[in-house]
């Protein structure tokens, strides 16, 4: 059967993404505006502009439990557990559940008025802020089995802006949250030394934001990913690698990570470390 999914399109600057989006921040914050009024770059206008639709983080999240428990937002139907076995309710039974009733018509209607009000989210909130949505291809009544969140590549936007901390940590409390970190293959094949800086990447990462990870090696067609599993499952396999590369370039020992230099025994070290934080990581590709 077809999975019901939600996404959440949260790059500011992207000019195309491949799928349908129900919430896209490119509909509440002008990337190019903030950047010619706060006479920002590129890198700038992305932060400030996820710093800014963080303030309204809150409404997303009303839209998203909205949408993933819709069965506890109905109330529920009433069963006949409380009828008396002898032949029906009592008075008193009758009025409390007719006063039930009137309740979940009453948050039937105001869910009616909300849903409609959707694309303009709080009446009371800064438009330029207010996150708008978009109709989804799945049923409004029907739960949700994820919610998939795109961000942008700036990685400081979660290393250590309050956007990313705001985010993830809203998510964390009402939803199981994973973390997907995109690693290039091709890049990493081309450079050992460029896999482990997206290794210290993506365990600053998980260090910030105290969630599960899951690295995702992405181009495998172009380039299969076996080599870095193989470097994440074998501490010898990739000490091999570093020391390949230093010959292959024509470093010395004392800059490429062989020898006893101050280079080498920093990336030893390192991969110690990350050796480490492989033996609790899950890996795709």
């Amino acid at each position: 059967s077809k999975r019901a999914g939600y996404a959440i399109n949260l790059d500011p600057a992207a000019k195309y993404i491949p799928f349908s989006s129900s919430i896209d921040i490119r509909d509440t914050v002008d990337y190019i505006e903030v950047m010619r009024q706060h006479k920002l770059g590129p890198n700038g206008a992305i932060l400030t502009c996820l710093n800014l639709f963080a303030t309204k983080f809150d409404q997303v999240m009303a839209i998203l439990e909205r949408r993933a428990f819709p069965l506890e937002n109905d109330g529920g139907d009433e069963n006949d557990d409380d009828k008396k076995s002898d032949g029906g309710p009592s008075a008193k039974e009758e009025d409390e559940a007719k006063s039930k009733t009137d309740e979940t018509q009453q948050q039937q209607q105001q869910r009616h008025v909300n849903d409609n009000n959707n694309n303009g989210a709080l009446d009371d909130a800064d438009d330029t802020t207010t996150p708008n949505t978009t109709t989804t291809t799945t049923s409004n009544n029907s739960p949700l089995d994820y919610i998939l969140i795109d961000t942008p590549g700036q990685i400081e936007a979660f290393t250590w802006s309050a956007s990313g901390t705001i985010v993830t940590s809203a998510l964390a409390t009402t939803f199981p949250t994973v973390l997907a970190f995109v690693v290039d293959t091709p890049r990493c094949a081309a450079s050992v030394h460029t896999f482990m800086s997206n290794m210290l990447y993506a365990c600053s990462m998980l260090y910030r934001a105290k969630l599960p990870m899951v690295i995702v090696l992405n181009k495998i067609d172009i380039v299969g990913c076996e080599f870095v599993k193989e470097w994440m499952e074998d501490y010898d396999s990739f000490q091999e690698a570093l020391d390949d590369a230093s010959s292959a370039n024509g470093y010395s020992d004392e800059m490429a990570g062989g020898g006893s230099g101050y280079y080498a025994s920093l990336t030893r070290s390192l991969s110690l470390v990350l050796d480490e934080f492989y033996n609790h990581l899950h890996k795709v590709g």
